[in-house]
């Protein structure tokens, strides 16, 4: 019953669809039927232009997802550690991180052309900053009973860390990673709408020009499809981490 329940509202929202561009209302040209987006995906899958687009776009996405979490884990603990980095950085931090990613794009492609190089930073700029920020509020949310506990056990810098800063900051950083994969896609997907060659983003555009609206809801629909099966698989991997690592903090 709880699949069902999961699948009711998708399966509604495709008969309303069907049921709208069978009505003549409006244009099979700007809504065509499920089934006619349905034989375009089919088709391109079996012409393996669709599996080339989204491994291009998968492969981009988690490289410079891996990127991120590297950057901006590193950033936070710098800042958490020393004080004086935070006000050194806070200002031109708080600068770039009200900057959209994709205001970015025509500067980055004047700089590096239009490119991987390119694309991996447009994921950067969007993805780092709610890692760097989660994981040093994390890291900074020590309860004092716990620092007391740390004191009166006489416990080293390296198990302090490892054994009452870490488990205190999952959470935090959790939250961050999830939210920066999220960021991650739905940039890699903007950036490809205009500075790329390959890529869902890419397929979206080009059948926009060839006027082919059936292959752009292909393309959308893919981008959602996808985006939300790797949030589910990413959020339930964490989870399965944490219960065997930190099963008190998970819980």
């Amino acid at each position: 019953m709880r699949y069902w329940r999961l699948l009711l509202t998708p399966l509604l929202l495709v008969i309303y669809w069907q049921l709208l561009a069978s009505s003549g209302l409006i244009s099979a040209y700007l809504l065509p039927s499920p089934v006619t987006v349905f034989n375009s995906a089919v088709t391109m899958w079996q012409t393996g232009a669709l599996p080339r687009h989204v491994t291009t776009s998968l492969l981009r996405v988690f490289e410079g997802f891996l990127l991120s979490c590297c950057m901006g884990t590193l950033l936070a603990g710098l800042v958490a550690r020393y004080s004086w980095l935070e006000q050194l950085l806070s200002a031109p931090l708080a600068l770039f991180r009200m900057i959209p990613p994709l205001a970015m794009t025509p500067l980055l492609i004047l700089w590096l052309g239009i490119g991987e190089t390119t694309q991996l930073s447009i994921i950067i700029l969007a993805s780092v900053f709610p890692i760097f920020l989660n994981t040093r509020d994390g890291l900074r949310r020590i309860s004092p009973a716990h620092k007391e506990l740390a004191v009166s056990l006489h416990l080293s810098r390296l198990r302090y860390l490892l054994a009452i800063v870490i488990p205190s900051a999952i959470p935090s950083v959790v939250t961050g990673f999830r939210l920066a994969f999220g960021y991650s896609w739905r940039a890699l997907i903007g950036a490809e709408l205009i500075a790329a060659s390959s890529g869902l983003g890419y397929l979206i555009i080009d059948s926009q020009e060839m006027m082919r609206t059936d292959a752009v809801m292909v393309g959308i629909l893919t981008i959602g499809l996808i985006g939300w099966l790797l949030d589910t698989l990413f959020y339930r991997t964490l989870v399965q981490v944490l219960n065997r690592r930190f099963p008190e903090v998970a819980n």
